[in-house]
């Protein structure tokens, strides 16, 4: 049988300058929004939720998996891209700087993590995951940019920030376990 892998990026979080971003929690938005994906029987087939070790990656798991009855295990080298060579960025610099980030993946955009090694390590923290071959459906808990390099490596395309997921945040798309084809791109979280 084939179990479904999801990886779902964290919804929205509360900006904070002062903080470091792995550090910052969700918004009231973000929270209502995931508790909400907890209401239906859409993930009851899920026995490993997966996470980041950002906090808002991690708030967002364990509101799911406390819903489902399972332990968060978290991975630490799930983090997203490494930024913190520039820290935090206004929002306009911010798109300017990630959209070299995915134009130039083998070059590193102001001291950022090159886009290549980070999808060599989120694509390997997932395959460590599935290697284990667990009964059951996964769901993977992260961010953006190494969702979307993830989603690339999986649907065989060239590393490209048109496959990025819809603003916001708080998406997910699935693939197969066995065999990783990927079964849909990217949904929003209202939509599992």
């Amino acid at each position: 049988m084939t179990n479904v892998v999801r990886y779902l990026t964290h919804p929205q979080v509360n900006i904070d300058p002062s903080v470091p971003v792995p550090r910052w929690g969700l918004s009231d938005v973000g929270k209502a929004r995931t508790e909400a994906l907890t209401i239906g029987g859409e993930l009851l087939g899920t026995t490993q939720v997966i996470s980041s070790g950002e906090r808002k990656a991690i708030e967002t798991a364990e509101i799911i998996a406390a819903k489902l009855g399972v332990d968060v295990e978290v991975r630490e080298a799930m983090h997203e891209n490494d930024r913190s060579a520039t820290g935090f960025l206004a929002p306009d610099q911010f798109e300017a700087v990630a959209n070299q980030f995915f134009g130039q993946p083998h070059v590193s955009i102001r001291g950022w993590e090159r886009a290549v090694d980070a999808q060599l390590r989120i694509v390997g923290e997932v395959e460590h995951v599935l290697a284990r071959s667990t009964p059951g459906d996964v769901l993977f808990v992260g961010h953006g940019g190494v969702g979307t390099l993830l989603y690339c490596h999986y649907s065989g395309l060239e590393i490209d920030r048109a496959h990025d997921q819809p603003a916001g945040g708080g998406c997910f798309f699935a693939f197969s376990s066995h065999g990783r084809r990927v079964l849909h791109g990217w949904r929003r979280l209202e939509e599992l």
